[in-house]
């Protein structure tokens, strides 16, 4: 059995048990069903030592997750990603201990699949046939793949800006794809996800907290790998591309469950990165605003990093109290740092981002100018997802290579003065 104490609604504070096959508040009043684990049961039934012994994926952390049998996983090896000492980037911006966790090594490219691992695991576990996600993209396929191992239906509401890549990506996996106009400032496609589930069944797995408590036990996953990574040690900042907060608030609860067992002591400084064209959380935490009465952006995203364009925080309230309790703070960035920081990733470290993937890198450079990073600190940024999820903002930014005859005098020549970008 998981080591669930019971769920609670954070708005009403109503408690379910998972024998009571809860996925949202009966109240509907959009709360956050948060999972309570009982730590002491896990300290004693699982070590550090114990997990030298595990293949290094989301899995290995079975005992923190809300599964109840391991014959449930629905899983693609998602996961276990590397935390690269980027050398060549930190020396570009000044810095010593620049780290870089790269997400795109994930089964669909994004870390998306990590919160879909556990959602479709417990759909399964649940009894669920048939799925609905509200989506950008990234955890639209991301569903669609793991929905196809569990032979599970899926259907996707994603908004008709979509990139062409990300569709093409989720329709092979079988989803239905539903392209949904969004023309204001409310999500149109969490308002079809939320019909087909409230009233046709289906299971909700969307990538933030009220409609589903059970993603967000994935992404905690990356916390513990980063402190396992580093010697059970914790950096001195993490910087998070930032959209409905739930990629934030995980990564908080997932230092929060080390320290309980008694595996790390303290927390790192978390920062928020979102685009200026879409920034809500951000404003949020400017303002101080009321965790629970956030205010959502007044017109449709305006930005290149579309895997962020959550027009509300639909975790806001837990992702502002990670901020007030490790200090943290929040950044909002422009498109053209946003693209500048896709081109240092690939040319100075090989790692091939979307714009909202290299969303991170632009508040690090921002906080590197503004002089809220040290030198010497110990910094990790989330490269959240992979450069081929948006191939058109690719072929945007590209310098088309020069044409020559088979002449290697014409090669030559543009050799003395070639740039790459």
């Amino acid at each position: 059995m998981p080591y669930v104490k019971y769920l609670k609604c954070s708005k009403c504070g109503s408690k379910y048990h998972l024998s009571e096959r809860p996925v949202m508040c009966s109240r509907k009043d959009l709360g956050r069903l948060d999972i309570l684990y009982d730590y002491e049961s896990i300290s004693m039934a699982l070590s550090k030592e114990d997990l030298f012994k595990r293949k290094f994926y989301v899995w290995r952390y079975f005992e923190f997750m809300p599964v109840s049998s391991e014959g449930s996983i629905v899983s693609l090896n998602e996961g276990g990603t590397p935390l690269i000492k980027a050398k060549r980037l930190a020396e570009a911006l000044g810095l010593r201990n620049l780290y870089l966790k790269d997400e795109t090594r994930n089964p669909t490219g994004s870390f998306k699949d990590r919160c879909m691992s556990v959602s479709v695991s417990m759909a399964i576990e649940l009894g669920f046939e048939k799925a609905v996600i509200a989506s950008s993209g990234n955890a639209a396929a991301s569903l669609a793949a793991y929905g196809a191992r569990a032979g599970l239906e899926v259907v996707a509401f994603v908004p008709h800006f979509t990139p062409l890549g990300k569709l093409a990506q989720l329709s092979l996996y079988g989803a239905r794809v539903i392209r949904v106009k969004w023309v204001s400032s409310e999500d149109p496609t969490v308002l079809m996800m939320r019909t087909l589930a409230e009233e046709y069944g289906y299971y909700p797995s969307p990538s933030f907290g009220p409609f589903n408590p059970y993603q967000l036990e994935g992404s905690k996953t990356i916390a513990f790998e980063v402190a396992e990574q580093m010697n059970w040690g914790i950096p001195s900042q993490i910087f998070i591309p930032t959209g409905s907060a739930s990629l934030l608030t995980g990564i908080y609860r997932g230092f929060r469950d080390l320290n309980r067992v008694g595996w790390i002591n303290g927390y790192p400084m978390l920062v928020a990165v979102q685009s200026t064209g879409n920034a809500p959380f951000i404003r949020a935490w400017i303002e101080k605003q009321d965790p629970m009465n956030i205010r959502p952006w007044e017109k449709p995203p305006a930005t290149i990093a579309t895997g962020l364009e959550d027009t509300f925080p639909w975790d806001g309230d837990a992702g502002l109290r990670a901020l007030y309790e490790t200090n943290g703070y929040g950044l909002a960035v422009p498109d053209e740092l946003i693209a500048n920081a896709v081109k240092l990733l690939a040319s100075y470290e090989g790692i091939l981002a979307e714009p909202s993937g290299a969303a991170g890198l632009a508040g690090l450079m921002k906080a590197v100018e503004e002089r809220i990073v040290d030198r010497d600190e110990s910094i990790v940024v989330l490269v959240t997802g992979h450069g081929l999820k948006d191939p058109e903002f690719l072929l945007k930014i590209f310098p088309e290579p020069p044409l020559i005859n088979p002449n290697i005098e014409e090669a030559l020549a543009i050799l003395k003065n070639y740039r790459c970008s």
